[in-house]
This record gives structure tokens, sequence and C-alpha cells, in this order.
């Protein structure tokens, strides 16, 4: 099956809930050009708001990284029909290809496109317009990792034990959680607990926005094996008070619905 190519624009101001090199959120007219699998290269249009610098390769028009496509997710927080796709693998460059170089354009502009062209969001290219941005570009030889969010392998932690202010050194197994799917998940569902409605923003204000727990409706500590986990039906965003409930008793982990009954049945 041939490849796909396209170029993804990345805008400093931007309405769309894009994270470089993790997920990318997009109309639902580009859909037939952001497949899984696809090859994407980034893209920058010229700057428009200076205090954007430091941010930036450079000011002009450029492209910054190249990436591979994962799985596509619909956004059900629009109305519109927008997606979601994941990055499964991100390059980023460590200096920008300019997007016009001394003899012309990377991109071939259609004539019929001339005026509108840059436009796009999302713009379909050859293998061969490809290789050439690829050609300029320098790139680390490995994908760069998201961030990291919270413990990856066996951690050295401390607890207080039941001398007050003595600390033990104790060893813990943690699981390995992938940051990537966290982000899409929560891109997918939002920031509202999926128990019990509560918002930490709404509640605390800006300072708390974006906090939030992700929960495995199957535990990974309950799979012997890696598998593939669906940010749109596997993860659940959860506020830390329903969290807690759901993994009180090591011996069974209470579902979301068995939750939701629990605080009705309170009302």
């Amino acid at each position: 099956m041939p490849e796909n190519y396209a170029v993804i624009v990345e805008n400093d101001i931007s309405a769309w809930a894009d994270e470089t090199g993790v997920l990318y959120h997009f109309p639902k007219r580009y859909l037939e050009l952001l497949n899984p699998n696809t090859r994407v290269i980034y893209y920058k249009g010229k700057i428009k708001d200076k205090s954007f610098s430091q941010s930036r390769l450079t000011d002009e028009p450029h492209y910054f990284g190249e990436a591979l496509l994962g799985e596509r997710y619909q956004d059900r927080n629009s109305g519109k029909g927008d997606w979601f796709i994941t990055i499964k693998e991100f390059y980023p460059f460590s200096a920008p290809v300019l997007a016009r170089q001394s003899d012309g354009y990377l991109e071939i502009i259609p004539k019929a496109r001339e005026k509108n062209y840059w436009r796009d969001g999302v713009r379909s290219i050859s293998e061969a317009e490809y290789n050439a941005i690829l050609n300029l570009a320098t790139k680390p030889d490995l994908p760069q990792e998201p961030k990291q969010l919270g413990l990856l392998d066996d951690e050295e932690v401390t607890f207080v034990s039941g001398f007050e202010g003595k600390q033990t050194k104790k060893y813990v197994t943690v699981y390995e959680r992938n940051p990537t799917l966290r982000r899409a998940a929560l891109a997918i569902h939002g920031y509202d607990c999926t128990v019990c409605g509560f918002n930490f923003e709404k509640v605390y204000g800006e300072y708390a926005a974006g906090y939030i727990h992700v929960h495995h409706v199957v535990p990974v500590s309950e799979r012997d094996e890696e598998i593939q986990v669906n940010p749109e039906t596997d993860l659940v965003p959860v506020c830390a008070n329903c969290h807690a409930v759901i993994h009180r008793k090591r011996s069974e982990t209470v579902s979301i619905e068995e939750m939701q009954d629990m605080i009705g049945a309170q009302k």
C-alpha cells in the first residue's frame, strides 16, 4: 500500500487543541488527508506576534519537524465533526527548513491555487516534496519521547511510618503509562470527572486548570502483558476523590457505573 504524505500547520495562536508531537486537532474536511500511518511535516507560517519568537526556530515560514500519524478519534465536544489524531513518532528539526528556498518553494503549488494555497491547515504533498524537505533537515536518529507524567519504573519512594515524622524507604512496583494516550484521552473526554462531574478549574480557578486523574477502565496492574489502549474507550478522567474510592480495596476495582450508582443512591 503506497504511503501518504502531508504538511500539517501549527499556528502560534490557535483555537485547536494541538500538542506538538503528541496530538493534532483538525476539522473533518481533512479526514481524507490524515489517516493512520500518514507521514507528515510540521509547518509554521510567518510570525504575526513577535512575542512568540523565542518559541520558534525562525520568524519566517518554515518546516520544523517530521512525524508519523497514529489513530484517529472524533472530538466528542465538537458540534462540527472535528477530529483528533495521535502522533506515533515525532522528529523535531534542530534548525528550520525555510518554505521558500533560493530557487523557489519546496511545495509544488498548483497554478489554480497560487492565491490561496497557504490558507489550508493540511496540505497533501508528494513523496518527492516530502523527501526534498527532509533532505534539508537536521533531525535526531530517534523520535522525541513525550514528556513523561508520573513514575515509569520501579522507583524509590518515601512514606511516613506509624511513628510520626520518621521516614522509611520502600520499593513499589509501578506500571508504565503512556503520556501520549493520557493527553489524547483528556482531549477527547475533557476535564470533568466521569463519575461525579467535578472540574478542578471551575472550583479552584486557573491555578487548577488542566488537573485531573486519568483512570484505566481495566487497571494496568491487572494485565499480564502490554496491550493496545484506546484513549476513547479505555481511559476516562476522574477526580482524585473518585479515583481513590475506585481503588480503595486492593482486591477489587470499582467500575465507573458502580461509582455512579453509589452517588445516585445518596440522593
